[in-house]
């Protein structure tokens, strides 16, 4: 779309220099309408050369060519006479004040190509001192060109961003499928001997089959679990990241859909189950079980994380609390306060422990856009 701003501005330059030379003799300073065209040659080549490269589209530029452009139009004003401004003869800018329109329209979407265009029409308005069904045209012309180039500039940028998306996730994939092809037949089957053999040994080399089966399943679900994907607006699938905390101890339950939420929260749930996983594995035991359960309902959604462990004692927590030991306090507690979600703790003696994290969605959309 930018080559398109280039190409319509050399076009334009064109035919606002066939206008001068067919209406010079009707203006009543010639040599200032000359002077008006030097300066958009330049500002045509200097245009030219700065959106044709990325560094160069930058919203100072354009702002400044919406600027000059305005001030060009107004020195219609001194080249004219009034006399041929009440008719409908075109002004020394002549259609190449759309240019900046365009380039307004692209670079700052619908709401720079609306402002641009009401700037330009204004401007026109204020050089002729009379208002007719010719300006409002063009007005209603120039608006609504700056509008629908904004709004295919913006339609053109997510449609590139989500090919971008999905060739590197097209990539990260295959990647992952080549890896996985290795990893199997390397790393899985050497652990997988190492747990059979171990546990046919006894004494410790049984502990090292345990801890070489749960790297297995650790392993087995980091290769297994999609790779993550963010949409333009930074969100992620929560799933997969709950995926990679599978273990023989520790079973993982995701919708089969994908749970989006913004990067940011997703980030802090995976850390909330990590440490209520982590207390399961310090207070529940070494033959306790946990189970980690994703739930998407709509507007809310939900994480648990429960254990088969002997529970917590009544006023635990309290007492761990002002010992010092932070970490229910700080890493789950806080962290569902700074997410603005809710948190509940079941348990009793020799019931196991069950948190549940409730996050809602609305919560989270206000939450990125006031950052």
């Amino acid at each position: 779309m930018w080559r398109g701003a280039v190409l319509l501005r050399v076009g334009t330059f064109v035919f606002a220099t066939v206008g001068l030379l067919l209406h010079q003799s009707e203006y009543q300073r010639p040599w200032l309408g000359w002077l008006v065209l030097g300066v958009m040659a330049g500002w045509t080549v200097l245009t030219a050369c700065a959106y044709s490269r990325e560094s160069g589209r930058q919203a100072r530029i354009v702002l400044v060519d919406v600027l000059l452009t305005s001030v060009l139009i107004g020195l219609s004003a001194l080249v004219l006479d009034r006399a041929y401004l009440e008719t409908t003869s075109p002004l020394v800018t002549t259609v190449w004040a759309a240019s900046c329109i365009v380039a307004a329209a692209v670079h700052g979407g619908q709401t720079g190509g609306v402002l641009a265009g009401g700037l330009v029409a204004l401007v026109s308005f204020l050089v002729r001192g009379y208002f007719n069904t010719d300006i409002a045209r063009d007005t209603v012309m120039l608006v609504a060109v700056g509008f629908v180039i904004g709004w295919a500039s913006v339609t053109a940028k997510r449609s590139a961003a989500q090919l971008h998306r999905a060739l590197r996730a097209q990539a990260a994939t295959a990647e992952r499928e080549r890896l996985a092809r290795s990893i199997h037949d390397g790393v899985l089957q050497v652990l997988a001997r190492v747990r059979r053999r171990g546990a046919e040994l006894g004494g410790e080399a049984a502990e090292l089959a345990r801890l070489a089966g749960e790297q297995e399943v650790a392993l087995r679900s980091l290769v297994s679990a999609a790779p993550p994907e963010s949409t333009e607006d930074g969100e992620v699938d929560l799933g997969p990241q709950l995926q990679v905390l599978a273990t023989p101890r520790v079973q993982v339950s995701v919708p089969a859909t994908a749970v989006r939420l913004p990067a940011s929260t997703a980030v802090e749930l995976v850390a909330i189950a990590r440490e209520a996983l982590s207390n399961a594995d310090k207070h529940a035991g070494p033959e306790a079980r946990a189970w980690v359960l994703l739930e998407d309902l709509g507007d809310d959604v939900v994480l648990s994380v429960r254990d088969d462990g002997p529970g917590i004692p009544e006023g635990r927590l309290a007492e761990a609390e002002a010992e010092g030991r932070m970490g229910v306090a700080q890493s789950i507690r806080g962290r569902v306060t700074d997410l603005g979600g809710s948190l509940a703790l079941l348990t009793a003696p020799g019931d196991g422990v069950e948190w549940e994290v409730r996050v809602r969605r609305e919560r989270q959309t206000a939450r990125r856009g006031g950052e």
